[in-house]
């Protein structure tokens, strides 16, 4: 239930940067910072209030995202089409490439927004609504083609949403923040899926409220934030430059000779996430062959299962977060996560038994917590240009999409490696995504130079 990454070939990345109007002083906006080009490190801290929306926000995104994934389609699939696990391998995997196509063209369309709500706040209404949507295709479609279509929406919608939280955070959170907000913010994406599943679990008698409660109380929660908090007017901030087909091919990618602690974080990220989606896409199904159960049955023991990660995932990411602030190291603290991440993993691969299961998921529970916390303020640290902040963390999402669409389809192929019968090969899939996991933390915590 969370995130990924990949990269190492050297597009010449580079668009013309948007500078502010000689003479004019950006706007403020809620969080105190000045919502300008942001090509400075932001200095002023963001208020508590502030801070307590982001995760609201945060929980929203990540229930009306995650819930779908990790259940929804499941359910779906065994109501269309029993017995075809492989299903939801291709379904995830073919949204993920689609949205990774479009994603570096949204991130500039955001860094360039002109409006008196801002340059990200437009892209959370956009996002929630198309996401919204998505939902209410895929609980009420009639085949599975329909469903692979309302996930392509689905996705799209709630990642361009989660996408403008994150833009926010890189733009307007000063590095002694970073840590500690990340924390806050990853502890609430760990909470609200579990949560999330709960209430699909709830009315999982009506296949459509399964994903449109959980969508909604998501939208929720993301409307409030900008409407409570909003980001100020972004009028001021003068764009220089044209987006021509050459700065558009370029924007998918990067210099990697120039910033060589982005593009090796970025490596380290994809490959840290192959594996954890290898770990995570099948898990409906996984506990349901373990524990002997109905798919449609298994969302209890997911939500319960998940519960306990959540106490586990909130110690990792609050001692991960606040620890990597307080200490002034975060590649000690990756490395620490890809640890833990490979013992959870062994132990959910040899698990026949509900008390393994739980032993194992709360390990990689806390692994996926702190590495994605201390990950993320790597990340907002070393940007190579903050005027783009849209543009680079759009890139930064590749190390997360495409192992997000490629790790189900190739987890799709290794379940039936060595099957007997009608069980897939999970031992294998989770042995697999141990090793990627585990070198995925070395690449960042050995090649990660400027950040300590």
């Amino acid at each position: 239930m969370t995130t990924n990454e990949r990269e190492a070939t050297g597009l010449a990345g580079g668009m013309a940067a948007a500078q502010p109007m000689s003479g004019n002083q950006p706007p403020t906006g809620e969080a105190g910072n000045t919502v300008g080009t942001n090509a400075e490190e932001p200095q002023s801290p963001v208020s508590r209030g502030y801070v307590f929306w982001l995760m609201l926000a945060s929980f929203g995104a990540s229930m009306a995202m995650m819930v779908p994934l990790s259940y929804g389609i499941a359910v779906r699939i065994t109501e269309l089409a029993p017995g075809q696990e492989e299903v939801l391998g291709y379904i995830t995997g073919t949204a993920q490439l689609i949205y990774l196509l479009i994603s570096p063209m949204i991130g500039i369309w955001s860094d360039r927004t002109r409006s008196r709500f801002g340059r990200r706040t437009p892209f959370i209404f956009l996002g929630t609504a198309i996401g919204l949507a998505g939902l209410i295709v895929m609980g009420s479609a009639p085949n599975l083609l329909i469903v692979g279509a309302g996930w392509v929406l689905g996705m799209s919608g709630w990642s361009i949403s989660g996408g403008a939280i994150q833009n926010l955070m890189a733009d307007k959170l000063p590095e002694q923040q970073r840590g500690k907000v990340s924390a806050l913010t990853g502890l609430m994406t760990q909470i609200a899926p579990v949560l999330g599943i709960g209430i699909a679990y709830a009315v999982s008698s009506n296949t459509l409220l399964v994903f449109v409660v959980p969508g909604v109380v998501g939208a929720v929660l993301l409307a409030l934030f900008p409407l409570i908090k909003p980001e100020g007017s972004s009028k001021d901030i003068a764009v220089h430059s044209d987006v021509t087909a050459k700065s558009l091919v370029a924007s998918y990618g990067f210099n990697v000779r120039k910033y060589p602690d982005f593009a090796w974080n970025w490596l380290g990220r994809f490959v840290f996430f192959m594996g954890l989606y290898f770990n995570t896409t099948f898990g409906t199904f996984f506990y349901a062959q373990r524990l002997e159960l109905p798919v449609r049955e298994v969302a209890g023991v997911v939500a319960t299962i998940g519960m306990l990660g959540v106490v586990a995932a909130a110690g990792g990411a609050l001692l991960g977060g606040f620890l990597s602030d307080k200490l002034k190291r975060r590649r000690l603290f990756v490395l620490i996560a890809a640890v833990l991440f490979v013992a959870g993993a062994v132990v959910e691969a040899f698990a026949w038994s509900l008390p393994q299961l739980i032993v194992g998921a709360v390990l990689m529970q806390m692994a996926i917590a702190v590495f994605a916390t201390v990950d993320q303020a790597i990340i907002f640290a070393i940007l190579p240009n903050r005027t783009e902040t849209g543009r680079y963390m759009a890139v930064v999402a590749f190390a997360q999409k495409i192992p997000s669409a490629v790790a189900p389809l190739i987890a799709s192929l290794v379940i039936t490696l060595g099957a007997v019968g009608a069980e897939k090969n999970y031992t294998l899939l989770y042995l697999a995504g141990a090793v990627l996991a585990l070198l995925g933390g070395l690449v960042i915590a050995l090649k990660v130079k400027t950040v300590r």
